[in-house]
């Protein structure tokens, strides 16, 4: 019996090569797609390649453009034939001042986060359809929910969206795709804290039940377990990962 494929977007960032990591740990095949880090992605193949004896196939691709998210499904299909999970975590963040918001900040988030993400399942979707098997995850944000930060409203709006793409995604292929969504509060990735100062930092946390940050495979196992059989009954759901946390 071959192995499942799992297509992951934005793997060279620290959670998507956590999720790698965790697929190629139960014995996925991978399909990694990366923007610009191309020696990031290359060294993420190779790792996971020899500690878990799986096979890595990369895909460069920018999310805005419709023809090269095109090219890498076709790829992809023609190199392993099936694509059984599809983890959609690729995001762009453009924070700013409120007052200094653009219109091109708000057309590249939702261009990569929210059309580049539908445009790449529907692709997907349909070849899963046609299989009659599939699972979609799709890493929203509490953010997208009810954690309010201005300098970043065009990514919370984003996040929120997808959240209303899953559910359609949810309608559109059943029965045979689960889609769901996670959405993370805090994680505790060089990116995310970066710029953040001590007080900052602990007053977030004092606002979580579990009084921390998640770390980034708290967030890859629940993405996991989205797509194992014992999850074959959770569908049209958004799971959020946030540790509990008191809303002002």
């Amino acid at each position: 019996m071959s192995r499942k494929v799992c297509f992951i977007t934005g793997a060279t960032s620290e959670i998507g090569s956590s999720i790698a990591e965790c697929f190629a740990r139960n014995k996925c095949d991978l399909i990694l797609h990366y923007h610009t880090k191309d020696t990031d992605a290359k060294k993420l193949k190779k790792t996971l390649e020899e500690k878990y004896n799986i096979e890595v196939f990369l895909v460069k691709a920018n999310m805005e453009n419709e023809e090269e998210i095109k090219r890498i499904v076709d790829m992809s299909f023609e190199k392993f034939n099936q694509i059984d999970y599809l983890i959609n975590n690729a995001a762009v963040c453009i924070d700013s001042l409120y007052q200094d918001k653009t219109k091109a900040n708000f057309l590249k988030t939702l261009e990569v986060n929210l059309i580049g993400t539908f445009l790449l399942s529907r692709q997907i979707a349909d070849k899963m359809y046609d299989n009659k098997f599939g699972k979609i995850i799709i890493l929203s944000s509490t953010n997208g929910i009810d954690k309010y930060f201005p300098m970043s409203l065009d990514y919370d709006a984003s996040k929120a969206a997808l959240i209303s793409l899953m559910h359609n995604l949810a309608y559109q292929y059943a029965p045979y795709i689960n889609v769901n969504c996670v959405a993370p509060g805090w994680v505790k990735t060089k990116k995310e804290m970066e710029g953040l100062d001590y007080e900052y930092i602990k007053s977030e946390e004092d606002k979580i039940f579990l009084k921390r940050f998640a770390n980034k495979e708290e967030i890859s196992e629940i993405v996991y377990f989205l797509c194992e059989e014992k999850a074959s009954y959770i569908n049209n759901t958004v799971i959020r990962v946030d540790g509990g946390t008191y809303h002002e």
